[in-house]
């Protein structure tokens, strides 16, 4: 079997203004939010777990707060002009998966999805992207930073040529990123995936043409956590073993060295993308060093 994922030659990024079209709930702790946008024909997904800026307008603005784009710019000079803006003012950044992108039919506009996970412990735990998903209304402004070309260095998931077997967990967060994946695969390629929700609504359809088993682990059920049930499956004999991993970074870390010291895989072919830490905001994990 094979898997073709060269790495990149070129990332550019823009800036897309992007409006509200649509909400619509997946599941307890799910909402996706369909926005669109007039010059969206520029915008070409990687596929797989394509990931992307969102920023976001405060409460009681109109459309975030961003500084002005700077030709030529390798993105520092933009980025020091957004951190000088007052945190009270500056849009709201967050990385999101984009979980779908489409013409739709009445008129051939172009549209995008985003899924937000809701936190259901009350609106005090809610970050501020939360907030915003849940009171979101058609014609809302928000701007997106995404890939300009479908070859970029956003996605992540790049499995070795002639890969023998693909292992994934994610959590309710790597959800799109995860099913996206799972959708990108052939047929030829096998693997065993464990996807974790909160709730058992929270469950997707699996849309792939691969060899795949799902485990979903629904945590208000009570049942093994990530690695218990990992350690517990007997996994194919391969040569070439692949592994992703996304979601919540100490179960991400925990799989990883699971994976590398009881399993014999290669560090090389572990990739591991930590959406959230327990205890933490992005923006508090944003700061923290990338071996925190």
């Amino acid at each position: 079997m094979t898997v073709t994922a060269e790495a990149p030659t070129v990332a550019p990024f823009r800036f897309f203004d992007l409006q509200v079209v649509r909400t619509r709930r997946l599941g307890p702790s799910l909402l996706r939010v369909t926005f669109t946008g007039a010059d969206l024909d520029g915008f070409h997904s990687g596929g797989r777990d394509q990931s992307l800026s969102l920023f976001l307008p405060h409460p009681g603005q109109d459309a975030p707060v961003l500084p002005a784009a700077v030709p030529g710019d390798d993105g520092r000079a933009w980025h020091a002009a957004y951190r000088a803006i007052p945190a009270h003012e500056r849009a709201i950044m967050r990385s999101y998966t984009l979980s779908g992108r489409r013409r739709a039919r009445a008129g051939g506009i172009e549209e995008v999805d985003i899924d937000f996970v809701l936190h259901n412990d009350g609106p005090a735990a809610a970050g501020p992207a939360c907030r915003w998903a849940e009171g979101a209304r058609p014609g809302d402004r928000v701007v997106v930073l995404g890939p300009a070309v479908a070859d970029n260095a956003a996605v992540r998931c790049r499995p070795p040529r002639d890969v023998d077997h693909i292992l994934m967990w994610g959590d309710e967060t790597a959800l799109p990123a995860a099913l996206g994946v799972l959708a990108w695969l052939p047929a030829s390629v096998s693997a065993h995936v464990w996807l974790e929700v909160p709730h058992r609504d929270d469950i997707q359809p699996v849309v792939t043409a691969a060899d795949v088993t799902v485990t979903w682990l629904v945590r208000d059920e009570g049942g093994p956590s990530a690695l218990e049930s990992l350690a517990a499956t007997r996994l194919p004999d391969a040569v070439r073993p692949y592994a992703w991993l996304a979601g919540e970074c100490g179960t991400m870390k925990e799989l990883r060295r699971h994976l590398v010291r009881e399993r014999g895989y290669d560090k090389r072919s572990v990739t591991f993308v930590g959406y959230w830490k327990r205890g933490l905001s992005e923006d508090a994990l944003r700061e923290q060093p990338a071996d925190a």
